[in-house]
């Protein structure tokens, strides 16, 4: 009984996991139809986007303290519908305004995901099965990445992209319905939610382990944000290839660590030191986006180097949350999975700026340099990390 309640468990936070990532790429296949309707710029637009990630950066650590004093499960579900409520509000605006602030409350329920997700899981989860519950969370994730474009731009080109938004909202609002449903699954969260208020020390956040994560996070979401924003273009320069094949390759990147994180699952159940697992898979991405960067191979290899990377570095994905679960005191999981896993945010914010500035200045190889060097960093971080997970931890 107690491993079937586990699978509940694990298929419901992936599915507001997926829903996070789900809402965090909705409304941007949409822009060209967005821009001629309400007049703007796509700079216009792209500020709405980094309000978004701004707002999920900054309240993400204060969304972890929420979660160790009120219990994971109402935060996991305000996530949830704030995020469906703020992609409505933008489905039924009509002027810029509107969509800023639906943007606004789209990117502060997006800052709950993972202290509500990790602290269910590692309350409710056998420790067993923690490898296998942090893959599903991650392929949860991948898959709303991969399913917003398809999903927003079919249905803007049909029907427009007020409706396709609205068929956006409408299904977090399902999720939203569903978890409540189910929310007596989730229960356990309030008993280490009244643990977890022993342990309110904000001091906790900048012990070596905890501020490690954190800077293992925002290096390694840098590295990433060069592969999402500028590396289609980086190939079409560097190699000559069309932009749909280079799309492709960068396809093949997704698929690959979607397959990297379902293996990864395997691997962090059978594997006990969890550092090495993912210096090991760092490692292995950081070799194969050299070879891109200095062009070793031709340009038809692009999709089978990309593909390659991200199993590499996929695979490094449940690892590195048991690393994380590994460096976190009893009695403060929201809090700390709060603040290292915003490194993702921050370190998303921080790098898109230079990218740009290399592909101005024809540079195109300097953005698979930098990757290169950011992969090949968080090697030095998380070898410096606790590497097998606490026994006792539940």
């Amino acid at each position: 009984m107690k491993e079937r309640n586990d699978y509940w468990v694990i298929t419901l936070v992936a599915l507001a996991h997926g829903s996070s990532h789900f809402f965090q790429m909705v409304v941007a296949p949409l822009f060209p139809f967005i821009k001629e309707d309400l007049g703007v710029s796509y700079a216009a637009l792209g500020f709405a986007m980094a309000l978004f990630y701004t707002l999920s950066a900054l309240f993400q650590p204060l969304a972890g303290f929420v979660v160790d004093r009120f219990g994971a499960r109402v935060v996991l579900l305000g996530g949830v519908g704030l995020q469906a409520l703020g992609v409505g509000l933008i489905a039924a605006s009509s002027s810029y305004e509107g969509l800023i602030i639906g943007s606004a409350i789209n990117g502060l329920g997006n800052s709950v995901y993972h202290p509500s997700d990790f602290s269910i899981l590692n309350a409710r989860v056998g420790a067993g099965r923690l490898g296998y519950a942090y893959s599903a969370h991650g392929i949860a994730g991948s898959l709303g990445y991969a399913s917003a474009p398809i999903f927003s731009g079919t249905l803007g080109v049909l029907f427009g992209w007020h409706i396709a938004l609205y068929a956006a909202a409408t299904v977090g609002f399902g999720i939203f319905v569903l978890l409540l449903l189910n929310a007596h699954r989730l229960d356990a969260a309030r008993q280490a939610a009244k643990e977890n208020r022993k342990t309110n020390d904000v001091r906790i956040l900048f012990a070596t382990p905890v501020l490690l994560c954190f800077l293992y996070f925002a290096v390694y979401a840098a590295g990433l944000a060069g592969l999402q924003s500028f590396s289609v273009t980086a190939m079409t320069v560097q190699f000559h290839v069309t932009a749909a094949f280079a799309s492709s390759a960068l396809t093949a990147y997704m698929i690959g660590s979607a397959a990297g994180i379902f293996a990864g699952g395997f691997i962090a159940a059978r594997v006990p030191r969890h550092d090495i697992v993912a210096a090991t898979g760092l490692a292995l991405g950081s070799f194969w986006v050299l070879l891109i960067a200095t062009g070793a191979l031709p340009g038809v290899a692009l999709p089978v180097l990309l593909a390659l990377m991200g199993l590499s570095v996929g695979a490094t994905g449940p690892s590195r949350d048991l690393i994380v679960r590994a460096s976190t005191p009893p009695g403060a999981t929201g809090k700390v999975y709060g603040f290292v896993y915003s490194g993702l945010d921050f370190g998303s914010l921080a790098t898109p700026v230079f990218y740009g500035w290399l592909m101005d200045h024809n540079l195109p190889q300097g953005v698979f340099y930098t990757v290169f060097a950011l992969t090949a960093l968080a090697i030095l971080t998380v070898l410096q990390l606790p590497g097998r997970t606490r026994a006792a931890t539940t």
